[in-house]
Formats: C-alpha cells, sequence, structure tokens
C-alpha cells in the first residue's frame, strides 16, 4: 500500500497545488478555464501525437490484452451511458458522467505502476491501454458529446455541424495524425519531437492543477450537488470495482490469457479515473463538480482497492 501511495503521491500534490494557488489569490476565478484551454488546444493534442507517432505497431498489437482492457472500458462506458440517459440525462452529460466510470488513469499512474509491478515487459501493454483511454475512448465520448449538442435543424444540418466540429477538434485531429506517422513508418525530426514531448508533458500536470482551481472555487456549489451523491457513489463504483471485474472475466475465463497478462490488464482496468472527462466537462460547460469529485475520490480509494487486488492476485 506504501508504494502505491507514493505513485499517487504526485497526484494529490498537483491538485492541492491549484487550490492553494486559487484560495490564496495567486491565481484568479478565471484561471480554471484558461488553464483547462491550455491543456485541452495545446499540452494533450501534442501528448496523443507523440503517444500515437512514437509506437510500434508490434508493440501495441497485443489482440487478447486489447480485447480484454476495451471490453472491461466498453462495457461499462455503455451501460453507465444507458442507465443514466433512462433516468433521463442529455446525452452530452450522461457521455461525460459514462467517461467518469471508464476512463482510466493509464498515463499518469499507469506506467509507473505496471513498472513496479511487471518491470519493463508492462511498459508495451500499458502503452496499448493509454492509447485505448486517452484516443479511442476519448474520441468516441466527444463524438457524442458533440452529436448531443447539435439539436437544432434537420438531421442532414446537425451531421454537418458536428462533423465540422469533430474535424476541427485538435484532441481528434492531434492522433489520427500520430498514427498516419506510426504507420507510415516516419520518425518525427529530434526537433519536433523535443517540442512535442516538452509541450505534452506539460498536460497531466496542468490538468490536475486545473482540477484543484475547480475544487477550491466550487465550495459555492456543495448544497446543489448533495442530489448527486448518489450518481457519484455508482460512478466511483463502476470505476473501482466494476471495470476490474469486467476485465477479469473478459481475459481469465472467457479469453484465458497468461496470470501475468491477465493481472496486468486487471491491474490497468482498476486505475482511478484519469482527469480527461474534467477537461471535457470545463471545455463544453457542462457540470464539472460531479466529475471533479470522482477524479479525487477515485484516486484517494484507488490507494486501497489496487493495493487489496495486489494483495490477492500475488
Amino acid at each position: 500500500m506504501l508504494s502505491n501511495l507514493l505513485i499517487v503521491l504526485p497526484v494529490f500534490a498537483l491538485i492541492l497545488t491549484g487550490w492553494v494557488a486559487r484560495r490564496s489569490g495567486a491565481l484568479g476565478p478565471n484561471a480554471t478555464r484558461e488553464v483547462n484551454r491550455l491543456v485541452v488546444h495545446l499540452a494533450l493534442p501534442a501528448l496523443l501525437f507523440d503517444i500515437m507517432a512514437g509506437a510500434e505497431p508490434e508493440q501495441i498489437w497485443r489482440p487478447g490484452f486489447i480485447l480484454a482492457f476495451a471490453g472491461g472500458c466498453g462495457i461499462v462506458f455503455g451501460l453507465t451511458l444507458w442507465l443514466r440517459m433512462r433516468r433521463g440525462r442529455p446525452l452530452a452529460d450522461a457521455a461525460i458522467e459514462a467517461l467518469n466510470a471508464s476512463y482510466a488513469n493509464t498515463g499518469f499512474i499507469g506506467f509507473p505502476l505496471a513498472l513496479s509491478v511487471a518491470g519493463e515487459a508492462g511498459m508495451a501493454p500499458t502503452l496499448a491501454a493509454t492509447i485505448l483511454t486517452v484516443s479511442v475512448l476519448f474520441a468516441f465520448a466527444i463524438i457524442l458529446i458533440e452529436s448531443g449538442l447539435r439539436r437544432e435543424g434537420s438531421r442532414w444540418r446537425i451531421l454537418r455541424k458536428t462533423f465540422v466540429s469533430l474535424a476541427r477538434n485538435p484532441l481528434l485531429i492531434a492522433p489520427v495524425l500520430g498514427a498516419a506517422f506510426m504507420v507510415s513508418g516516419w520518425s518525427t525530426p529530434e526537433p519536433l519531437d523535443a517540442y512535442l514531448r516538452l509541450l505534452g508533458g506539460a498536460a497531466s500536470p496542468c490538468a490536475l492543477i486545473a482540477l484543484g482551481l475547480f475544487l477550491a472555487g466550487s465550495s459555492g456549489r456543495e448544497a446543489a450537488a448533495e442530489a448527486g451523491r448518489g450518481v457519484e457513489r455508482l460512478l466511483i463504483l463502476l470505476k473501482l470495482i466494476g471495470q476490474p471485474l469486467i476485465t477479469w472475466i473478459i481475459a481469465g475465463p472467457l479469453l484465458g490469457l497468461p496470470a501475468d497478462a491477465t493481472r496486468l490488464v486487471v491491474l490497468l482496468a482498476a486505475l482511478p479515473t484519469g482527469t480527461g472527462p474534467f477537461m471535457l466537462a470545463e471545455l463544453y460547460e457542462r457540470e464539472g463538480l460531479l466529475t471533479a469529485r470522482v477524479v479525487l475520490k477515485t484516486t484517494i480509494l484507488s490507494v486501497g482497492t489496487i493495493s487489496a487486488y495486489l494483495a490477492f492476485a500475488a
């Protein structure tokens, strides 16, 4: 448990940094949105491009592992989306909440945790899980959000406006361009690669600081959030228990993956919610308090749930 705590400690420290900066007045009330815009329009696209362009096809092509991880993500995402829309939640909001329940923090926590558990052998599968999460799952959620927000006019007009909006979205353009580089076999020039790594390296820290800024400025909305406590608990339960359990069923009983691969894919599925859903909630001006609380609480609780799983799977 101590090693897991040390891995997630920088996450808490960055959230706290944003909280203190807002409370102390070092950053003003507009800082959350501006820092988030920095992440969405500059840092995260650079990171997505760099991840895709730098990957080797043989590294990420692990059919059984991909099927198990994607199956866990997809089932939890689809189940949450259905449950929330059944309760009358708009598609855009339901998509963000579904992302809350299925978006594992593979980038910031997954790599150091996989390295400590599986060594260098865990790096390539973690890269595959990261691409599935931050590119495929993220892109699908954006498509649903855009579709849910475009309701005016004829069906053709809605489709056209949705397509144009998606085609301009840097969070979709960047991984597509990166995938083109990967498939073509081209390598990015060294100065460009250094630039992308510097800019992309700011994505996770800035997103966590933005989360802290938001939490510091959201105290007045606590009463309004009380009605959403049940939803919050549901999303946390699905993320920390539901997703790893479904992933284990797919990886072990259904696919019969080796024990080491099963252990790693379930570990990655058990990771807390990353900052991606919060960035989208802020970008599309949806209610971000629920998302912020889910990110924070799953990160705290995952220290116990991941430690329990590792002890059980040892």
